[in-house]
């Protein structure tokens, strides 16, 4: 049952890649302008809409965000590792390893399999990894750890939607439900925008595969899992949570993680297999995860 609803869940984002794919192939489609007006405009929107509206407690935060942290950063430390003893781009390798989909994928899937309680929990997951995203993420593929590199996280719109957004949240600050509906409005558009954007690139970057991207589908699953069973373990988190962190930590790769370098002129051919592969694949790691997450 659980390997159709994966299929079901999946077969959206299979639509829009294809349809991406189609279109910039038949017409003059400009992927810059595309990946800039989904990462400066409508995913902002999105985000800050997510937070301020969204209905989760702080203690709660604070363990998930805990949990979301630790994963990010052991798979950056093992992508860092990786890329260093092959002598990779660590730019273009890194984002498809450290970041999943848990969003627009995580955020359905965990409803179907465990409701209201679930869903919210992954909310959480997904904002504080949206965080990272935004903050980490783009001082990697923009000029790495550098001046250079802060200041480009610092004039991030998306950093901005999510500091706004917490602060929003948190202090209780008022907002008009007409601008809220705006704002709503216009950021629902930013995960299809984002996979469409990921459909563009196929034809300029195409698909290759090699034993990189074999390896990074097992850090993204394999190690992604294991490090969610670790967080899962050191902070004692039980229950609904539990199963909420070990299927987020081995969801298939972020769209964002094509969409971010492409923003900033980092070859995405590496990051686009892996979205493409391991969404494909997610059909079965999905329920393998939740099984193992009962079991472990």
């Amino acid at each position: 049952m659980i390997l159709t609803e994966s299929f079901l869940i999946l077969l959206p984002l299979i639509l829009l890649v294809a349809g991406g794919y189609f279109f910039s192939r038949i017409f003059s489609i400009s992927e810059d302008t595309l990946v800039r007006c989904v990462t400066d405009f409508f995913m902002p929107l999105l985000v800050f809409h997510a937070l301020v509206t969204s209905d989760i407690n702080l203690t709660d935060t604070l363990k998930i965000g805990a949990a979301a942290s630790f994963i990010v950063l052991s798979l950056l430390v093992l992508s860092a590792l990786y890329c260093r003893w092959f002598r990779l781009d660590f730019k273009a390798f890194a984002p498809p390893i450290i970041f999943m989909n848990s969003g627009f994928l995580g955020i359905p899937l965990m409803e179907l399999w465990g409701g209201f309680t679930a869903m919210n929990l992954t909310v959480i997951y997904d904002q504080v990894q949206n965080f990272y995203i935004f903050t980490i993420g783009i001082i990697i593929v923009s000029a790495g750890f550098s001046l250079k590199g802060l200041l480009e996280m610092v004039k991030s719109p998306l950093l901005w939607a999510i500091v706004l957004g917490f602060g929003g949240k948190y202090l209780g600050v008022p907002i008009p439900s007409p601008l809220l509906r705006a704002i709503h409005y216009c950021g629902a558009g930013a995960p299809a925008l984002a996979t469409f954007a990921l459909g563009c690139s196929l034809t300029r970057h195409g698909l290759k595969p090699d034993r990189h991207l074999a390896a990074g589908l097992v850090l993204r699953f394999v190690f992604g899992f294991a490090t969610g069973l670790i967080a899962v373990f050191l902070l004692d988190i039980t229950g609904t949570a539990r199963t909420v962190v070990l299927v987020a930590s081995s969801l298939p790769s972020a769209v964002f993680s094509v969409v971010l370098p492409l923003r900033y002129g980092v070859n995405s051919t590496f990051a686009a297999g892996m979205v493409l592969l391991s969404t494909a694949l997610g059909v079965l790691t999905i329920p393998l995860a939740i099984y193992l997450s009962s079991i472990l």
